[in-house]
């Protein structure tokens, strides 16, 4: 068993199988073509490469460098396509000046709303300011919502100038110490993170209780900034919500800028999944696209899978992708989603959005605004949970099942003769997914 297919079967124990099966082993390791700093793997189609790439392609390069001990450079490419000297050479000068940077992470392709908008400021900011603003700036939210992409957005720019970029996480910073420690090389691990140009370091979190780690970073930290080195972090917490965290390094973080990451509103939602197709060749209608904007949680990663799995599916079935065929491939999805959602949890969000008490909704009350938002409570608990129709009868207060079903046939037509009220009903639906 070669280096190539070692590193595949430790992914294959860390993902789940149905993952594996769908993209993970149709990779094919070039054992001729792959050097000591370069490892060349092959897939069958594009959108296989581009998943590969934007999901797994920095696992892959943590496994080399774990099995291997050094820094390998993880090429994913398409069957039988043969690499150009000139990106041979593209790819050198990147091992040179990074570490592990995903070269398809840009400010170009990251999808702005409000919910980023401060964070893809203070981030394009310092990439045009190295040293000089914000230093360091400290990115939190959390998971997939764009803070990796961000931060090597930055790296890349950095890099492009010629500056020495180390990109990492604290869990490879962590055996990266472990590693130098054990050979009494902590020279060379002092001279790679003290004299980088940039250090971004992501899940800084992990960082908690690890006291031996805590010093040596606390000391790489000092170093960078005396001298005027940017760094950048990332962590799914403020700070100050970090337990287990010294106080010297805590109150370091806060030194420069903090700047946190929402959750994408449906808008941004649609947006990303527009932007996404469109990298990916797959075609998709309008309402597609806001039904996926709709089903996905505050993960954004999820949408490349959705993707993938929608094409997956349209080309082995040979059928188009239209409004029914998405519903039937996601319904494990809604499900899973479903199962975490309660009429509880449903109408305390429509009550605080609403500025009304939960109470209130679930009352006998016949005033415009209450009755407006126990319908929208009504109509989204019987879209997004799996309680019956008595179930939600008994909730909310009401009759019998065909009160409910009386309301929700209202609540239909309202949307197709209200903008408004549809608007509305897809925001709050967006928020309560989201959380």
């Amino acid at each position: 068993m070669n280096i190539g297919q070692e590193v595949l079967k430790t992914l294959k124990d860390e993902i789940t199988e149905v993952e594996y099966n769908r993209y993970i082993r149709h990779l094919t390791y070039d054992i001729k073509k792959s050097t000591s700093d370069r490892a060349i793997f092959y897939a069958p189609n594009a959108l296989v490469v581009n998943w590969i790439k934007n999901k797994y392609s920095d696992k892959l390069a943590h496994l080399f460098e774990i099995k291997t001990g050094s820094k390998v450079f993880v090429q994913i490419t398409l069957k039988n396509k043969i690499a150009e000297k000139s990106e041979i050479k593209k790819v050198t000068k990147i091992k040179q000046n990074s570490s592990l940077l995903n070269q398809s992470h840009s400010f170009d392709n990251f999808m702005v709303g409000g919910s980023n908008q401060f964070a893809y400021a203070a981030v394009k900011s310092v990439s045009e300011n190295a040293g000089n603003v914000y230093n360091p700036l400290f990115i939190y939210g959390g998971v997939g919502l764009g803070k990796t992409h961000l931060m090597q957005a930055a790296g890349n720019v950095f890099q492009n100038e010629g500056k020495v970029v180390i990109y990492t996480t604290v869990e490879q910073f962590l055996n990266d110490f472990i590693r130098h420690v054990r050979n009494k090389t902590m020279e060379r691990f002092q001279e790679k993170y003290r004299k980088c140009d940039v250090l971004l370091i992501d899940d800084i979190q992990f960082l908690s209780n690890k006291e031996g780690i805590q010093e040596e970073f606390f000391h790489t930290f000092e170093a960078l900034k005396n001298t005027g080195k940017q760094i950048i972090l990332t962590a799914d917490k403020h700070p100050k919500k970090i337990g287990g965290l010294e106080e010297r390094l805590q109150s370091r973080f806060e030194w420069g800028l903090v700047a946190d990451i929402q959750p994408p509103e449906l808008e941004t939602k649609i947006a990303i999944i527009k932007k996404k197709c469109e990298i990916n060749k797959v075609k998709l209608s309008e309402d597609i696209v806001n039904y996926i904007a709709t089903v996905i949680d505050s993960n954004v990663r999820e949408i490349e899978g959705i993707l993938s799995k929608l094409h997956a599916y349209s080309q082995l079935m040979h059928v188009d992708i239209d409004l029914s065929f998405t519903k039937n491939v996601l319904k494990d999805q809604m499900n899973e989603n479903r199962a975490n959602l309660t009429m509880e949890s449903i109408t305390e969000i429509v009550a605080k959005d609403l500025n009304i008490k939960p109470s209130e909704i679930r009352s006998k009350g016949r005033s415009k605004n209450i009755v407006y938002a126990r319908r929208i409570c009504i109509y989204i608990s019987r879209e997004l949970t799996q309680h019956t129709m008595p179930q939600l009868a008994q909730y909310f207060g009401m009759k019998d099942h065909t009160a409910i079903s009386h309301t929700i046939k209202k609540i239909n037509d309202l949307i197709k003769d209200d903008e408004d009220f549809r608007v509305k009903i897809e925001e709050l639906s967006n928020k309560i997914t989201s959380i």
